[in-house]
């Protein structure tokens, strides 16, 4: 990609293998050519779901704040800036529920997949930016629904749209509304007498995914397993589950995710629990777990990418005690067993319906 004098080469980390598939697309196109003229810090420019840092290199010399909600997004851009030698500093980034000192006067938004997610990121415009905002919003066509209008059209006056160019469209956002009656940003989810509360954006919203109430059906975690890690956490429940039937245990959750880390927050906030807000296992030593449970994701937007599980297998097995086990439910057209068989030297079934599956996996 070039940018006035400079070439920059922006590559996507996500561990695909589809190599047809680019760093950026129309939509994120059509908002950098939207901002050419915003190349100054004083433009007060922030930056909403760039997954690979496309549009944040892009308008690098606006000195951008950039809107951080997964670990590997920000991994990405961070891994982009520095094989580009770019210039950079740390408190670019900002974060759900974090206080800003300086409201800004721009706005660019990729539409996430989630209508939750964008309207999270438009209620955080509203709160923390200038009157005359202006903001940018980019998606491709194909992906284009209804009430992308309507969620915009309750923060703003002015909604349009521009014409589509190589199947991607701009809505452009101006003029905030008086009074707008605040949304609620948390759903609450009632399971089995407990109501489990989890921020606009977090995996499954409406109600507790039927692969993970089927999961919980049928974990096995013995008396002795005193160390597990949730991963792919989500609103925590599978990990407050397990504690409410041994408090005791040592448990760790971690997401991809901000928001779905802080939903766990919420959710266990009356057990003793330690948060990774982390799209590795990195982190952790080796032989560190006597227990590994995980609904693992699979889609990233709108693509399936099941090396994303398979690296946390992988990265599972390492993590794990002699002995110890990883549990995982999902979706039977996926076979995932042929894949751990590379790893562990045992892979049970421990249950099965006609959609799900629940794998035990022994080191």
């Amino acid at each position: 990609m070039r940018i006035n004098t400079h070439s920059y080469n922006i590559k996507r980390y996500d561990l695909s293998n589809d190599k047809s598939l680019k760093a950026w697309n129309a939509a994120d196109e059509l908002l950098k050519q939207q901002v050419k003229g915003y190349n100054k810090p004083e433009d007060n420019l922030c930056i909403y779901n760039d997954r690979f840092g496309y549009l944040s290199i892009n308008n690098c010399q606006a000195s951008p704040l950039v809107f951080i909600t997964q670990s590997s997004q920000k991994s990405s851009i961070l891994k982009n800036i520095i094989s580009n030698s770019i210039e950079w500093k740390d408190d670019s980034f900002i974060y759900p529920n974090q206080e800003i000192s300086k409201k800004f006067s721009v706005a660019l938004i990729k539409i996430p997949k989630s209508l939750e997610l964008f309207r999270y990121f438009l209620n955080h415009i509203y709160q923390n930016s200038e009157e005359d905002i202006e903001v940018y919003c980019g998606f491709m066509t194909k992906y284009f629904s209804p009430n992308l209008l309507k969620i915009c059209g309750e923060y703003f006056e002015f909604v349009e749209q521009s014409k589509a160019k190589k199947k991607a469209r701009l809505i452009l956002l101006k003029g905030k509304r008086k009074n707008v009656n605040q949304r609620e940003l948390i759903n609450t989810i009632e399971y089995h007498n407990f109501s489990y509360q989890q921020y606009l954006g977090v995996f499954s919203s409406k109600h507790i995914d039927f692969a993970t109430q089927f999961f919980l059906d049928h974990l096995q975690i013995k008396e002795n397993d005193n160390k597990i890690l949730d991963l792919a956490a989500g609103n925590g429940i599978i990990a407050h589950q397990i504690l409410v039937k041994d408090p005791t245990i040592e448990m760790h959750l971690l997401d991809d995710a901000y928001l779905a880390i802080e939903s766990c927050k919420i959710n266990l906030k009356n057990h003793q629990i330690k948060t990774h807000f982390k799209h590795d296992l990195s982190i952790f030593e080796d032989n560190s777990f006597d227990v590994i449970v995980t609904n693992p994701p699979f889609h990233f937007e709108y693509e399936i990418n099941i090396n994303i599980p398979l690296q946390l297998f992988k990265e599972s097995f390492r993590c794990l005690k002699e002995g110890g086990n990883l549990q995982i439910v999902a979706n039977k057209h996926l076979n995932y067993k042929v894949h751990l068989d590379q790893y562990f030297k045992k892979v049970l079934i421990l249950k099965e319906n006609k959609k799900f599956i629940i794998y035990q996996c022994i080191k």
